[in-house]
């Protein structure tokens, strides 16, 4: 019976020994099975790396490319008709362009400061004629009223002696509307009458042709105007004859 008991319990070792050699051999396939995985993933990154570089490298032999093409296209273009000119010739040529553009440049920055001294030139010409236009203007003017003064004088003295009976006569007044529109006129033009009597002797309004005494007015005042003074435009044209307060 013991001896039974061994033989099964043999047999049974026997079954099992033959098991573990089979799951060490599995854990061995599948470990291999996994360093191989690992190697292709491996060189699988590899193979990646190299065409991302060689996708870098020939972008960079595009753009190497596309610059001499562009560059022969530029070295055509300067040289068209003269050949293909070296790059000492065309730095010469275009420094020699920047020389000629910095000449004309200056040139037309000459001529406008010409141009700007001419029509300052003009202008203070313009402006100087007119004055001198205005001056002759105003001189001519004084000139003609210089003239109509002793008309305006004579018919203030003509009126002057008119009774109060001959007010309404029709010559009369005819004589005083005359007299009138002379005077408004000459208003109009910037005539105005030189204010004397009971004012302070002024010599720059006033010509002084006598000294008299009088109780109503003290020394240096204006008592009588013997002839009426005007301005034109704030400008004497005739002073005032008076008589002055000694």
């Amino acid at each position: 019976m013991a001896e039974l008991d061994n033989e099964k319990m043999k047999a049974q070792a026997s079954a099992e020994e033959p098991d573990a050699e089979t799951s060490k051999a599995k854990e061995t396939e599948a470990s291999e099975e996994a360093v191989a995985e690992a190697e292709a993933v491996q060189k699988a990154e590899e193979v990646t790396e190299e065409a991302a570089e060689n996708a870098e490298d020939e972008a960079d032999e595009d753009e190497a490319i596309e610059e001499a093409d562009e560059e022969a296209a530029e070295d055509a273009e300067e040289g068209k008709g003269e050949g293909k000119k070296s790059w000492a010739e065309r730095r010469a040529e275009k420094k020699q362009a920047k020389q000629k553009a910095d000449a004309m440049k200056e040139q037309i920055d000459q001529l406008e400061d010409k141009v700007k001294r001419q029509l300052a030139e003009f202008e203070n010409f313009r402006n100087r004629t007119e004055r001198e236009k205005q001056a002759m203007f105003e001189t001519g003017a004084r000139s003609v009223i210089e003239k109509i003064l002793p008309v305006v004088d004579n018919f203030e003295r003509g009126l002057a002696t008119v009774g109060p009976d001959q007010q309404e006569d029709p010559f009369v007044d005819g004589m005083n509307k005359v007299y009138r529109q002379l005077v408004t006129e000459l208003e109009n033009i910037g005539v105005k009458p030189i204010e004397a009597v009971g004012k302070e002797f002024d010599p720059n309004l006033h010509n002084a042709v006598m000294q008299v005494e009088s109780e109503e007015y003290e020394s240096g005042i204006v008592a009588q105007e013997l002839q009426k003074g005007y301005t034109y435009r704030d400008v004497v044209v005739r002073h005032s004859m008076v008589s002055v307060v000694q």
